[in-house]
């Protein structure tokens, strides 16, 4: 069966977010005042061929732990749904 894994990852609150920042600055000097915050968000799209859902959420955790993320700074969702 083929599913498809999406990892949304974010840095944790109260780490510092360089880009989000340089971002909101450029956004206010091109004129979007309005704009109160922006944060930089990281989104992996996966197509995994597996046995069932619940193998699939435990790999796709294994590679957040060990490559997609830093479990020091970022947290993460996994989003996991069946492909037809």
């Amino acid at each position: 069966m083929m599913f498809e894994a999406k990892v949304t990852v974010r840095l944790k609150k109260g780490i510092s977010d360089p880009e989000g920042v340089n971002t909101l600055k450029a956004l206010r000097l091109l004129g979007f005042e309005n704009v109160k915050n922006a944060q930089t968000t990281r989104m992996f799209n996966l197509m995994i061929d597996g046995k069932d859902k619940k193998t699939v959420q435990k790999d796709v955790e294994q590679m957040c732990q060990r490559l997609l993320t830093n479990p020091v700074v970022h947290v993460y969702e996994i989003e996991i749904s069946e492909q037809k």
